[in-house]
């Protein structure tokens, strides 16, 4: 219960949608050297409480610098910590990131920042709710009931945007994320019906769930406009749905983007098959591997 009321007061610094104080670049920069030292205690600190409590620091700490004017113009290219993904329309910016818990499952954090005319903040909080979303495969969430993911490609897809993520999620379970953002007047939404084949008709993400020992490929070809993914199976037969123990089988599938969908194929061939590198989070103790916009080697 403490940690859950710690939890809920640090995210509740998100709710922000205020005009911003004078500033300057050089209160940006000395904020984005405290955020670099909370964020090393944030992966590198083994007490999970001292972890936690440097991430509340942290979420405050950011929102302070975001309320400078015009601070969406920084990059905060020191925070390698955290994913800081810009939408290709200059739109806004999606921060993400996330902390290991000692029991092996993780805690997501997020913001969109939108890029206003005048400087001022207008701020999206994303709130994790990873444990109440009852079925997330075929549900549209809202900011505040967020599917949580550290996400490392934007892709627009029409007027929305797909994501792809990295979920690590239990001691023995990894997952990758699709997830469609659509940006309203009245806020973000995450999830959309827009997967176009006979099995995910309903999906509004695409979750796929594999051991933690094993890395999958997935990462979008622009040359082919298509996301591209290492096909996943049990090692043997007899563990078929249970994910523990599945991994890439050394063939490929893709989604083909299309107008305002994507559609499914199997089975692709590839000359030159990637590199695993993307699955750099799963060492949290390795500050190398959370790059701010992307994994290692994309």
């Amino acid at each position: 219960m403490k940690r859950f009321l710690l939890l809920m007061i640090g995210l509740n610094c998100w709710t922000v949608q205020a005009w911003c104080q004078p500033g300057s670049r050089g209160e940006l920069a000395a904020l984005q050297d405290s955020l670099v030292k909370l964020g090393y205690i944030m992966y590198n600190e083994p007490s999970e409480p001292d972890r936690l409590d440097a991430n509340f620091t942290f979420v405050k700490t950011l929102v302070s610098a975001l309320k400078i004017p015009h601070s969406y113009s920084f990059g905060f290219d020191s925070l390698n910590m955290v994913s800081i993904l810009t939408a290709p329309d200059d739109r806004f910016r999606i921060f993400s990131w996330h902390i290991q818990l000692n029991d092996g499952s993780y805690l997501y954090y997020g913001a969109i920042q939108l890029n206003t005319p005048d400087g001022t903040l207008k701020l999206y909080p994303l709130l994790d709710k990873t444990y109440e979303i009852e079925n997330p495969e075929e549900s549209v969430t809202s900011a505040d009931n967020w599917y949580g993911a550290q996400y490392y490609r934007m892709i627009p897809l029409g007027k929305d945007y797909i994501l792809l993520g990295w979920k690590g999620h239990t001691p023995g379970l990894t997952q990758k994320v699709i997830d469609v953002l659509q940006l309203t007047d009245g806020g973000a939404r995450l999830g959309k019906a827009v997967f176009g084949s006979t099995e995910t008709q309903r999906h509004t993400r695409m979750i796929y769930r594999y051991s933690k020992q094993a890395s999958m490929y997935m990462d979008y070809d622009s040359a082919e406009h298509r996301i591209v993914l290492d096909h996943l199976a049990p090692a043997e037969v007899q563990y078929e749905q249970q994910y523990e123990h599945y991994g890439p089988d050394m063939t490929y599938d893709a989604w083909q983007l299309g107008e305002g969908r994507l559609e499914f194929v199997s089975d692709i061939p590839l000359i030159n098959p990637p590199s695993p590198l993307d699955d750099g989070y799963n060492d949290p103790k390795n500050i190398k591997s959370h790059p701010k916009s992307g994994f290692a080697g994309q």
